[in-house]
């Protein structure tokens, strides 16, 4: 239901209809994010109008390059610092300035990038998730990182890799044709996407342990709340449009 949504949205909304539907989105999120934090229901409310504050901001900006990098930068470098180094209680202010990190430029990249571009980014998730569980169900023994998301194994993972590499190299014969340099590009862009994926996935698990919370709310009955759906997308957007921007992928 929710990816019908979001696929009517991309591409029958105007701009300002797609840009409205992610401030909802963010604002959600931002709920939930607070309730991570323990910042109580009344500073539940003020962090969700803030982040949603920030977005609208942020979409005043001439040049948003600058916020995909920063986000790009906190996925690849910070996160996985931070989860090794473990995300704990006491880490309460960092968490709550890095709701902002994780909502706003996600929000921000379905707004900036085309449909279709958006589109691409969004189903190397797709495809690497789906590709995870079932490689994880029928191989998975290692576990990938056990203290934070137990389920998850280098099975999984793999699997997810080899999906989104087929993928990529299905994508790059329709954009670029039959050129192994532009190939291996886009292999690479699918690897970091995968990486950035599962980080994503596995920052949301490590800030909810901390909160001794198993689900991020409870919008979405048996699914959790909206975070628990978009983990991995708030990571992945902002790197792919990057990428984009970049024309590192096109």
């Amino acid at each position: 239901m929710l990816l019908a949504i979001l696929l009517a949205a991309l591409f029958f909304l105007p701009r300002t209809g797609i840009a409205l539907l992610m401030a909802l989105i963010t604002a959600i999120g931002g709920h939930e994010w607070a309730r991570i934090c323990a910042l109580g229901a009344t500073g539940a409310r003020v962090y969700a109008a803030a982040i949603v504050g920030v977005f609208a901001l942020a979409l005043t900006l001439d040049d948003k390059t600058a916020v995909f990098v920063l986000a790009t930068l906190f996925w690849i470098v910070a996160a996985p610092i931070w989860m090794w180094r473990g995300v704990k209680t006491e880490h309460r202010g960092a968490l709550i300035a890095t709701g902002f990190v994780v909502l706003v430029p996600a929000a921000l990249a379905m707004v900036v990038l085309r449909p279709t571009e958006a589109l691409i980014v969004l189903a190397v998730a797709w495809i690497a998730d789906t590709g995870a569980y079932f490689a994880g169900r029928r191989w998975g023994r290692r576990k990938l990182a056990p203290a934070i998301s137990p389920g998850k194994t280098w099975e999984g993972a793999a699997g997810g890799l080899i999906g989104a590499a087929a993928y990529a190299m299905i994508l790059s014969l329709f954009l670029a044709g039959a050129q192994a340099s532009r190939m291996a590009v886009f292999l690479g862009a699918a690897a970091l996407l995968v990486m950035v994926s599962i980080v994503g996935d596995l920052f949301e698990s490590a800030a909810k342990r901390q909160a001794g919370v198993k689900d991020s709310g409870a919008l979405l009955p048996g699914h959790g709340g909206m975070l628990d759906r978009i983990d991995s997308a708030c990571a992945i957007l902002p790197v792919g449009a990057a990428l984009m921007l970049f024309k590192v992928i096109r």
